[in-house]
Parts: C-alpha cells; sequence; structure tokens
C-alpha cells in the first residue's frame, strides 16, 4: 500500500531531524575529543543507547524487546556499527567535520558498488557513472597533495566500507526483526565492546566536569538513530535517501559555528558533485521501484483476467 502524504511528509521531518542529530553527534564528538577521553565518549555513547532503548520501550514491548530470531547478525550489526563509530570519532579529530562528512556521504553509493562485488547484483551503466562521480567528488574534497590528503583519510574510507556492509544487513534484516530490538541490540553489543577500553580510559573528574558533553553525544547518537527507525517505518527508503545528504549542510554549519571552519571553493565543489550524484543515485531508484510496482500490477491485473 502506498503511504499517503501526511506519512511520507512526516518521514522526511523525521528524517531530515536524524541528520540534524547525526551532525550534531559528529561536531560535538570532534569539540569533546579535544578534552575528554575518546575511548570513554565511545563507551558511553553506546552505553546510552542500550539503555535508553531499554528504558523507553520496556513499559511498551515488556521481555519482547529482548527477543531477536537472529542473535548472530545482531551482533554483527554491532560490530559493524561500533567500528563506524569508532572511525567517526578518531576521523574527526584530524578532518574538518563538512569535509569528513561528505566523504562519508559517499556511503549509499558504495553500497552499489558492493552490492555488485558481493551480492552479484546486476547495476546498470547509470549508477556505475554515479559512483565514478561521486568519488571524484571525494577527490576534489581532499586533494592528493592538499591538507586533508593524510594517513587519517583511512578513517573516512574504513568508515564508508563497514557502514556499507552494516546497510546491507540491515536491508537484510528489516522485515524479521522489531526495528527497536534492533536498536537495543546496536548499542547493548557497542557496549560489551568497548567496556575493556572504556574502562581502561576512565576518568571520573572529566565526566563530572563535562558531562553535559557525555550526554549531548549519547542522545544525538540514540535519537538520531531512533528518528532514522521512524522515518523508514512513515515512508519508503527512495524517498527518503535523497533527504540524508541534508546532513552535510548541517555538519558544514556545525563545523563554522564551533570551529569557525568552512570548506574552500573546490571542497564546495567537490561537495556538490557528492551530493548530486547521491541525490541522482536515489531517484533512479525511485525511478525504478515505481516501474517495478507497474509492472507487478500489471501483472496482478492480467492474472485475475483470466
Amino acid at each position: 500500500m502506498e503511504p499517503s502524504r501526511a506519512s511520507t511528509g512526516a518521514g522526511i521531518v523525521l528524517i531530515v531531524l536524524a541528520t540534524a542529530g547525526f551532525a550534531t553527534l559528529d561536531t560535538s564528538t570532534k569539540y569533546a575529543g579535544a578534552i575528554v577521553p575518546l575511548m570513554m565518549l565511545l563507551w558511553f555513547r553506546y552505553l546510552f543507547q542500550a539503555v535508553a532503548t531499554l528504558v523507553l520501550r520496556f513499559p511498551v514491548q515488556g521481555w519482547r524487546v529482548l527477543v531477536t530470531a537472529n542473535p548472530k547478525f545482531q551482533v554483527l550489526r554491532g560490530l559493524l556499527l561500533m567500528v563506524t563509530s569508532a572511525c567517526s570519532f578518531l576521523g574527526l579529530q584530524h578532518l574538518p567535520v563538512g569535509e569528513f562528512t561528505a566523504m562519508v556521504m559517499l556511503g549509499p553509493l558504495a553500497v552499489t558498488a558492493l552490492a555488485a562485488l558481493v551480492l552479484k547484483e546486476k547495476v546498470s551503466r547509470i549508477r556505475w557513472a554515479l559512483l565514478c562521480g561521486g568519488f571524484s567528488g571525494a577527490l576534489l574534497v581532499i586533494r592528493p597533495g592538499g591538507q586533508l590528503f593524510g594517513w587519517a583519510l583511512l578513517f573516512p574510507v574504513v568508515m564508508v566500507t563497514a557502514f556499507a556492509f552494516f546497510q546491507i544487513l540491515t536491508s537484510r534484516m528489516s522485515g524479521g526483526e522489531n526495528p527497536y530490538t534492533t536498536h537495543f541490540y546496536t548499542g547493548l553489543v557497542g557496549t560489551v565492546l568497548m567496556a575493556p577500553l572504556g574502562i581502561a580510559h576512565w576518568d571520573g573528574f572529566s565526566l563530572a566536569a563535562h558531562w553535559p558533553l557525555f550526554v549531548v553525544v549519547g542522545a544525538a547518537g540514540t535519537f538520531g538513530h531512533w528518528l532514522l527507525i521512524l522515518a523508514f517505518r512513515a515512508a519508503p527508503a527512495s524517498v527518503l535517501t535523497p533527504y540524508l545528504y541534508a546532513q552535510i549542510a548541517f555538519a558544514t554549519l556545525g563545523g563554522w559555528v564551533v570551529f569557525r571552519h568552512a570548506p574552500d571553493a573546490l571542497a564546495w565543489a567537490g561537495i556538490a558533485v557528492i551530493v548530486g550524484c547521491g541525490v541522482a543515485s536515489a531517484l533512479l531508484s525511485v525511478r525504478e521501484a515505481r516501474r517495478l510496482g507497474a509492472l507487478a500490477q500489471a501483472a496482478t491485473m492480467r492474472a485475475s483476467e483470466r
């Protein structure tokens, strides 16, 4: 059944708010990382998610919030997101927020490549061209030989790869798992895996002196993903994906307000290319989904006429 206009509009509002949450997470992480232990901050981010999800959903779902049909996939999904978060936390200490986010937004295009190489799905020439265009935009942002080009670029590269696998796994699990259960286990897996590093880097003075930063990082990550869940329940992914690129605008704004950094002209050009290719790929998905829907409807009508 097609979603209503009100439902689609709500999904768009929710996903834009989610991107604002993710940009807040990145900006506050970069700021907090200079004054508090980074591994302790990352541990708290997942601890906050696990506790907040359990507190908010247990009264609604009861013990069912803990029931999962795919425990191994839940662990793998949590591990992939933890790697993604770790690369984000570390990479943001060395790269500007806006440019880092622009490179990370290559993720949807990277999913196309992984779908072809790993899942053996057929990918059209147009999608390959958009993929190449997106990476050319990334080259404009980082510019080999420029200030951003260095070992720190490994963080967004690993992050994009891990997050692409994360998205593919999430798509495979979406039909058989309650999204809030998945949200809880993602937080739980990250909490357990990060516990040794979090404890090893524990600094009670930093937590007491800068607790609002810990809360902002935990809340931004937790509720950003929660809003994302609600958005994709309200409207199709093909409709919402173009709005994910609003995160670049929020991240650039945050980088300017907090750090007084703004991308230069070539970086803006690269960001525009990345956004253009990403949005074009999303719109192509919309067209393909509509065409498949029309073909399925026509087939159903022909079958009913027999």
